[in-house]
């Protein structure tokens, strides 16, 4: 398992986000990117990312009433254990951060797999 910080594991997460290419950054609405160490536990141990909201698809007019921020949310220790060395934690963060960006887009998991972002 390689170690980072959790502050070098937050940077990474960062520089994924600053990689976004900016009018898809604009593009993003109520939404919040986390990082934690652990995935739910009813999500088991292997879960890298979690988007949890409404996808922009899916908003109408009544959403903005009173809506809570969407959450992104990257697994610090999943990520770890999945990689072999530190370039292999940021290019996995890179791929999870764009996963979890195009669930918010409203991109579900079989077109990610399509596009080689599973």
């Amino acid at each position: 398992m390689v170690h980072l910080s959790r502050e070098e594991f937050e940077e990474a997460v960062a520089d994924a986000l600053d990689e976004i290419p900016e009018q898809l950054a604009r593009a993003m609405d109520n939404v919040v990117v986390l990082v934690e160490d652990d995935p739910p536990a009813e999500f088991g141990d292997g879960l890298l990312g979690l988007y949890e909201g409404t996808p922009l698809t899916e908003r109408g007019s009544w959403w903005a009433a009173g809506a809570l921020p969407d959450r992104i949310t990257i697994f610090r220790r999943p990520t770890l254990a999945l990689a072999r060395d530190r370039d292999e934690v940021v290019a996995e963060v890179k791929v999870t951060v764009v996963h979890e960006i195009a669930h918010h887009f409203g991109i579900d998991d079989a077109r990610l797999h399509e596009l080689g972002w599973a």
